[in-house]
């Protein structure tokens, strides 16, 4: 029994198009017992492949959110840092600890 792999999205160009229907064609002809064996096999180590990389991008995807989110809060407390300065240009700011603040709230 053959196992093909076809992929979820739509080819966008005629050639992918036309290697995709190329595939799907020589699927339905029969094929040495071998061939076959060696063609599941690479099917399934591009599955298991193909799964790794979703959850890799999965993972890189939220770690980039929280980064974005940390840096989104640096910024709102340099801003505020700033008017402060601007509102107070002579008098002492005694916010000195604004990188050591930010870390630990923008960790959840």
């Amino acid at each position: 029994h053959f196992v093909l792999f076809v992929p979820l999205y739509l080819p966008h160009t005629q050639s992918q198009r036309l290697s995709l229907f190329r595939l799907l064609s020589a699927s339905q002809h029969s094929f040495p017992k071998e061939r076959k064996q060696k063609m599941e096999r690479l099917n399934s180590k591009l599955f298991v492949e193909n799964i790794y990389i979703m959850s890799e991008n999965e993972r890189l995807r939220k770690k980039a959110e929280l980064l974005k989110q940390e840096n989104q809060q640096l910024l709102f407390q340099l801003k505020q840092k700033l008017s402060k300065t601007k509102k107070n240009p002579n008098g002492s700011n005694n916010d000195n600890n604004l990188c050591s603040s930010s870390s630990a709230s923008g960790q959840s």
